[in-house]
């Protein structure tokens, strides 16, 4: 054994732990949902997240940055990162499933790829991604199965806006290479703020959230929302993204589908199609052929 290999193992169980505090963030939002509107929810949610990582910075003495250019950039990362998307999905999870809305925004690294190869250029396209790219849209396409494509139409609004969320992602995770060298609550925390600035006021004229009458459900699903599907998950996020790089962190979009779609299944009853377990196995093998490589290069460039 290297001494390389307790680092990278102790990366791949930060991209586990991610895909799964995200995978659960599904069933979060469809709880929350139920009795909160979608812009207040994600409002609370950035605010009680930038909240406890603002706390973190604190109790460990580290000071966000006071110069405009870098809250510039914290602004753009929170409408690509959590203004735009959380909103989206939140938004669409009142009429879609959380197992089908983990789904389509899987192809997260899908878009990573395409926007790396086209613009940004800084991930190395080899044969072994693109057979991830292709393996991980056909275990897509065998989960959300023949009966879900057939009813596209009856929501197509909303599967359309979680598509979107998932390009904004995407475009998150390449733009977020601009905070390297920073401790990664940093640009977490900073972003987070920087997004309930942004929602809270909309949330105040929107909603009139004084007027709400939100069930228990909903308040715990947005507390463990904000602090651990957001929280914690943004600060593994920002680490992963400068250790694996910006496909190899979207790529656990992958991952997080079988964890998704199982909480969707115990939680809210929501029911699987036989195919997709098919799909699953593709899509396991869709994460290890995106991650592996660069895996490999954060072991032997990065991680030290």
């Amino acid at each position: 054994m290297t001494p390389q290999n307790p680092k990278l193992a102790r990366e791949l169980l930060l991209l586990l732990a991610l895909a799964t505090l995200w995978g659960s963030s599904y069933t979060f939002i469809k709880i929350g949902v139920e009795t909160i509107p979608p812009v207040t929810l994600i409002a609370v949610r950035t605010l009680i997240a930038g909240g406890i990582l603002l706390a973190v910075l604190r109790y460990r003495r580290i000071r966000l940055p006071t110069d405009g250019e870098t809250w510039r950039r914290f602004v753009v990362q929170a409408c690509l990162n959590s203004v735009i998307p959380f909103t989206l999905i939140a938004w669409a999870e009142q009429s879609v499933d959380a197992g089908l809305a983990v789904i389509l925004n899987s192809a997260t690294p899908i878009f990573t790829f395409l926007l790396t190869v086209l613009i940004a250029r800084h991930e190395q396209v080899t044969a072994r991604k693109l057979f991830g790219v292709i393996s991980g849209l056909a275990g897509i396409c065998l989960v959300i199965g023949v009966e879900v494509l057939g009813g596209l139409g009856e929501s197509l609004l909303a599967q359309l806006a979680i598509i979107l969320a998932t390009a904004c992602y995407a475009g998150a995770a390449i733009f977020s290479k601009n905070f390297k060298g920073l401790d990664p609550a940093v640009p977490a925390a900073g972003s987070l703020i920087s997004g309930a600035v942004i929602l809270l006021p909309v949330s105040l004229v929107v909603d009139r959230p004084w007027t709400l009458d939100p069930s228990a459900a909903s308040i715990l699903a947005l507390l463990a929302l904000s602090a651990f599907s957001t929280a914690l998950a943004f600060a593994i996020y920002f680490r992963l993204v400068q250790t694996l790089g910006s496909v190899g962190t979207t790529s656990q979009a992958y991952l997080r589908v079988p964890i998704g779609v199982a909480i969707g299944i115990v939680f809210l009853g929501e029911r699987l199609s036989p195919t997709a377990w098919i799909g699953l196995v593709c899509v396991i093998f869709g994460v290890a052929a995106m991650t592996i490589p660069a895996r490999v290069r954060a072991t032997t460039a990065r991680i030290h």
